[in-house]
């Protein structure tokens, strides 16, 4: 099966206008810009057919062709990444079997948890979008409910029933506990990895619906498919011990970039 990543990139990000082209020291003190981070974690994922970085800015567009990424310009109407990959489809003329939306603020994300989405997604013929979910430790689930005091988006949080199908994905952490955890112990509370591969069917209808409630409400794009009785799987997928998070807030470029050091990426 032919599989596209997608990489959607805006720069008027509204919690951080430019996002992208923030720089991030790595190790040894090598700075690459996020969208340049992201492009290689894209690059590293096996089996795929092709990566393409989808945006609206002729300045990203500029600096993603200089570093050799497979580029191309999208509409700025797109209010979110599914509809910025739905967009690339269009003009991408080739057709694809699975279409994997990396998001750009994640330079994080291991090569695995994108292999494994696919993997799932491969196996569920019915399942027309497949997103993961990571168990937070104790540690993880105290800078979640940190972030949230100080009035902060430290990640999204997900519910999900037997079956694995989403119950609901938010900004607040969910599902609430009362109990305090060791940094090490598991927790009933799943990080949601911002990363979705879907059918090509399942960008063609996104795009037609328009946004709900729940979407705007949250600002989370993925809530669209479930107000309008589209099943979200959610796929498991296993940290071995490597730090995960998103750069949402100017304040997370430091984490990232400690995470970055630790893990000896340049």
């Amino acid at each position: 099966m032919s599989v596209l990543i997608v990489i959607p990139a805006r720069f008027a990000s509204t919690r951080y206008p430019g996002k992208p082209l923030v720089r991030l020291k790595g190790a040894g003190g090598v700075a690459k810009t996020l969208i340049r981070r992201s492009w290689e974690a894209a690059v590293a994922v096996r089996g795929i057919t092709r990566v393409v970085v989808a945006t609206d800015n002729e300045e990203i567009f500029n600096h993603s062709k200089m570093f050799g990424a497979d580029v191309m310009m999208t509409s700025e109407d797109c209010a979110n990444g599914t509809e910025r990959c739905a967009d690339a489809i269009k003009n991408i003329g080739q057709d694809f079997d699975i279409i994997v939306n990396l998001q750009g603020d994640a330079p994080l994300t291991p090569a695995w948890f994108v292999e494994d989405l696919v993997a799932a997604l491969k196996a569920r013929p019915e399942a027309m979008i497949a997103t993961p979910v990571l168990r937070c430790n104790g540690a993880a689930l105290r800078g979640f409910q940190e972030d949230r005091k100080r009035g902060r988006v430290g990640g999204t949080t997900a519910v999900f029933d037997a079956d694995h199908r989403a119950l609901y994905f938010s900004k607040e952490v969910i599902p609430y506990t009362a109990d305090s955890y060791p940094d090490d112990a598991q927790t009933p509370v799943f990080h949601h990895v911002g990363v979705y591969a879907y059918r090509p069917e399942a960008l063609g209808r996104y795009v037609q619906w328009g946004a709900g409630v729940l979407e705007t409400q949250e600002g989370l794009e993925q809530l669209r498919f479930m107000e309008n009785g589209v099943p979200v799987f959610c796929v498991e997928v296993d940290g071995r011990g490597r730090a995960f998070w998103e750069l949402n807030n100017p304040e997370d470029v430091l984490r990232i970039e400690s995470k970055l050091v630790e893990m000896g990426v340049e």
